[in-house]
């Protein structure tokens, strides 16, 4: 029996999407309303059969899945953290470059960014055509010697130091970049199996971000490591910082993550479960051949999606990881009278990621409410950030007094905000979602990999343009992304991604516009795919209800036939 009219998405014969206004906002109110009734419930049942059970659930279901974006974002972030660092216990390389190549010193910025590109499109790649389970192995053991080289890292001058690092930090990279494909796909596994329910169409957002929040803790758990590991080791946190507070604070913070990615390859060599793809399921060359047409296909019916999901990825990181990686910069001018004191800087960038952590979150638990969806959200985090930065780029000279840098500080801590209540949650789960199965890794990790690009663009070109010029430059990303959103990016939110499956087994035959269900519904086509090419035309219940009889049918003889086989 096929379910026609699923009540979890249908009011009658009425799917949510088409219902009236007031009456949508009736049924959003009273189905979530039971939702968390029924959420309440199954809280405390486990809380009273074990007081650690949720902390248990939270532990498989999101840290052990984000362990991966966990240990990459905290190496990655301690890099543009321990930059103030160096600069006043080596100045002589890192800021006045009397005996470091400025060059070479400004490509410890972003060469790790150019390894994770690479990871991103080869291990995406890899996912899609030989196993999860192989490419998050694989990542693990390079991030394993990349952090190994990076706590060693020495040479035989201050240079030779500088090489070293780079070359260690451009193998991490590659590790690193291999798990946000990966990490995503495997996030959306269940929910384009048959196993996919009302649960996931509710929650599929949140578990996501979730998983991707561990991005965050990675951030406030390399910030605390540092504060205390330099209280340690310099005696203190105020000036003058030695070469040997620096040298015992790096290395011993990068070795205790190294520990946290040595437990990371045993877990997953040992306890991780074989994934099954559809690339294990023929002989390796028909295999090839159909992720190669996919592919094709994927270029020739998604390439709109795919400037929706990467350029504004591009969009986002050149925002994003500008303002990581040159956050020494950006709080000196927060607070001038600090100068270069390292731990008057760290603290600061503490309230900065404690206040990023709340977007996370506010992102997580939203991100599935029809009334907001991805799609909204991450055009109104990018037009905020937009303003707020065109603000202080117009108006920076009288921010910069003693009397505007309340305002400035309250504009800068409030961009953080907008950054994870909008497009640094929402592009790794929409670059997942609306893509089928079959090339999700593959378009998830080019998608990365653009947004890697910008990221790579603000590293080199903020080491060239004033700080004023930044926030001029980087405005316009916002804006360009928002607009990009707008015309370009469907919004999967409440669709159930098996009707993505649906459409593209009718693609690969060469049929797609034989396709009438919920995935080519107008609510989750981009204004591009509904105005200009009219995709939503082949939206049709009636027709997709028969489709999916005969689908059912044909199902069924090909059990019977292996079964008599």
């Amino acid at each position: 029996m096929v379910e026609r009219y699923p009540t979890d998405s249908f009011v009658g014969n009425t799917y949510w999407a088409d219902l009236p206004f007031k009456t949508r906002h009736k049924w959003y109110i009273e189905s979530r309303g039971n939702e968390m009734k029924r959420e309440w419930k199954e809280f405390n049942a486990e809380i009273k059969e074990n007081p650690l059970g949720p902390i248990k659930h939270y532990w498989n279901r999101f840290v052990l899945k984000g362990m991966g974006l966990y240990v990459g974002a905290y190496v990655l972030f301690s890099i543009g953290t321990l930059k103030i660092l160096f600069q006043e216990s080596f100045p002589d390389c890192w800021k006045n470059f009397n005996v470091c190549n400025r060059v070479l010193v400004q490509s410890t910025e972003y060469l790790q960014i150019v390894g994770i590109i690479f990871g991103q499109i080869v291990v995406g790649i890899e996912g899609d055509v030989i196993s999860k389970r192989f490419g998050f192995i694989q990542n693990a053991l390079v991030m394993l010697l990349g952090v190994l080289m990076l706590t060693a890292s020495w040479g035989t001058s201050l240079q030779g130091w500088v090489i070293m690092y780079t070359i260690a930090q451009l193998i991490f990279g590659f590790g690193v970049g291999g798990e946000y494909p990966l990490t995503s796909g495997s996030s959306m596994e269940e929910s384009s199996s048959s196993n996919a329910g009302p649960l996931d169409r509710m929650h599929r957002g949140r578990s996501t971000v979730l998983v991707f929040t561990m991005q965050g803790w990675a951030q406030l758990s390399q910030q605390l490591v540092l504060i205390l590991l330099l209280l340690m080791f310099n005696k203190g946190g105020n000036p003058p910082y030695s070469e040997v507070a620096a040298q015992g604070t790096f290395r011993v913070g990068f070795f205790i993550v190294g520990v946290a990615i040595l437990w990371l390859v045993y877990h997953r060599a040992f306890k991780m479960k074989p994934t099954t793809n559809v690339s294990q399921s023929k002989e390796k060359k028909s295999a090839s051949a159909y992720n190669l047409r996919s592919l094709q296909l994927v270029l020739k019916y998604y390439w709109h999606r795919l400037i929706g999901t990467a350029i504004v990825w591009y969009c986002n990181d050149f925002f994003f990881y500008g303002n990581k990686i040159f956050q020494a910069d950006f709080i000196r001018i927060l607070s001038p009278t600090s100068g270069d004191n390292v731990m008057t800087n760290w603290l600061y960038n503490l309230l900065n990621i404690g206040i990023a952590m709340i977007g996370y979150y506010a992102a997580a638990f939203t991100i599935d409410w029809p009334i907001i969806g991805r799609k909204r959200m991450q055009a109104t985090g990018l037009l905020a950030n937009f303003i707020i930065s065109i603000i202080i780029a117009a108006a920076y000279d009288p921010l910069t007094t003693p009397q505007g840098l309340g305002i400035l500080q309250f504009l800068y801590f409030f961009s953080s905000f907008w950054g994870q209540f909008g497009s640094n949650c929402t592009t790794f789960l929409i670059a997942a979602e609306v893509y089928p199965s079959a090339v999700r890794g593959t378009a998830h990790g080019f998608s990365a990999a653009t947004g890697k690009m910008g990221a790579l663009t603000a590293s080199v070109l903020y080491n060239y343009i004033p700080d004023r010029t930044k926030f001029w430059v980087v405005c316009w990303m916002g804006l360009l992304g928002f607009l990009l959103t707008v015309v370009f990016v469907p919004d999967a939110t409440a669709l159930d991604l098996r009707e993505q499956e649906r459409r593209w087994n009718l693609t690969v035959k060469g049929r797609d516009q034989d396709y009438h269900g919920l995935a080519v519904h107008p609510r989750h086509l981009s204004w591009f795919e509904r105005v200009v090419l009219k995709v939503d035309k082949q939206y049709d219940l009636e027709l997709d209800h028969q489709q999916r009889l005969e689908e059912k049918e044909q199902a069924r003889k090909s059990n019977d036939e292996e079964i008599t086989l």
